[in-house]
């Protein structure tokens, strides 16, 4: 359904999402209670993570993000997304990929291989020998 660079993109965004402690918690923090919850304990690796998923968010847009935080961030399947928000049956596959597309955009990621030119090969042929000269 997703193309290798869609796929990394998601992967991206939900590794940063995860990173950033943005994941919803069942039980109760108890390092809150004892202050470690104030801003001065968040890492320097928590606060840029948070920022990385900001700006995900805010380059693919509104319309946009909340479908790849659904799917990638909460794990949501395709039919859950579609009955919550009222759409269509196959909708949100169409919305998902195009969020993924402007997601690995964002990210720089191509769908296509890109290199540099290398001489082309003219033949795959063993080397000639004496035998063969005759």
């Amino acid at each position: 359904m997703v193309d290798a660079a869609q796929l990394q993109a998601g992967e991206r965004l939900r590794a940063d999402f995860t990173r950033a402690n943005l994941t919803p918690r069942v039980t109760s923090r108890w390092s809150e209670v004892s202050g470690a919850g104030t801003p001065e304990a968040f890492t320097d690796m928590v606060l840029a993570a948070k920022l990385r998923v900001s700006r995900a968010l805010t380059a693919v847009g509104p319309e946009l993000s909340g479908v790849l935080l659904d799917v990638c961030c909460f794990l949501k399947g395709l039919e859950t997304v579609e009955r919550e928000r009222r759409w269509p049956a196959r909708t949100a596959k169409v919305v998902l990929c195009l969020a993924l597309d402007r997601l690995a955009a964002h990210y720089g990621i191509s769908a296509s291989a890109t290199g540099r030119d290398r001489a082309r090969m003219r033949a795959w042929q063993a080397p000639e020998t004496a035998e063969a000269e005759s």
